[in-house]
């Protein structure tokens, strides 16, 4: 009779992308022992639904990964049928706390993730080695924003793909340490030429 066990992953359907919860092949790690005392290992059980957070539309989607160790529980009766229809059903058959029925929970005993939301009382921490993408038609940041290293604003930029929309600030800018430049002119000593009230140039911006 299996309730619940420890178990590896060794094959998963989804490999992150946008698309409904997958299933997973998993290699329960306790071992059955015979009467002379030689290990029996698990058979692996296939086809095993695993959990995803989330509720009606909205989910987090954290796929299983080749290797992570979990919990899987079994089902009291045969879910066959509902894994099928995804709908109510009678048991597929007459087992009760069979491997076959596997659902698998996630991760217990992984090691150190180097991509992760953190929690803590320092506030909240997101880290990833490669790069975040936000796709919303609208984005709101309340208080102060720092950026440690490069802002680029592409929606406008010549052979971006963008609209061509324009950046649009309510208050202030202040820039210090640094300059601003538009179109390789630059705020802090550009001239102009073609003065009519008198003749040559101008001199640079005063503070």
């Amino acid at each position: 009779m299996a309730t619940a066990t420890l178990a590896r992953v060794v094959a998963v359907s989804n490999s992150g992308g946008l698309s409904p919860a997958g299933t997973v092949t998993l290699q329960p790690l306790v071992n059955q022992v015979d009467g002379a005392g030689n290990a029996v290992p698990q058979p692996q059980v296939f086809g095993c639904p695993y959990l995803r957070l989330q509720g009606g539309a909205n989910a987090v989607i954290l796929d299983p990964a080749v290797g992570d160790i979990g919990i899987a529980v079994f089902a009291d009766r045969d879910i066959s049928s509902v894994i099928a229809t995804r709908a109510q059903a009678n048991p597929g058959s007459r087992r009760r706390f069979d491997l076959s029925d596997g659902l698998y929970l996630g991760g217990v005993l992984n090691g150190t993730p180097s991509q992760y939301v953190q929690f803590n009382d320092g506030g909240i921490t997101l880290t990833s080695p490669v790069a975040v993408t936000i796709n919303a038609p609208q984005t709101t940041c309340t208080g102060a924003l720092t950026v440690q290293g490069l802002l680029t604003y592409e929606d406008g930029m010549a052979g971006s793909g963008g609209t061509g929309a324009a950046a649009q600030i309510s208050g202030n800018i202040s820039v210090t340490g640094g300059n601003v430049t538009a179109d390789g002119i630059d705020l802090k000593t550009h001239t102009h030429s073609g003065v009519q009230t008198g003749s040559g140039n101008t001199g640079g911006p005063q503070g």
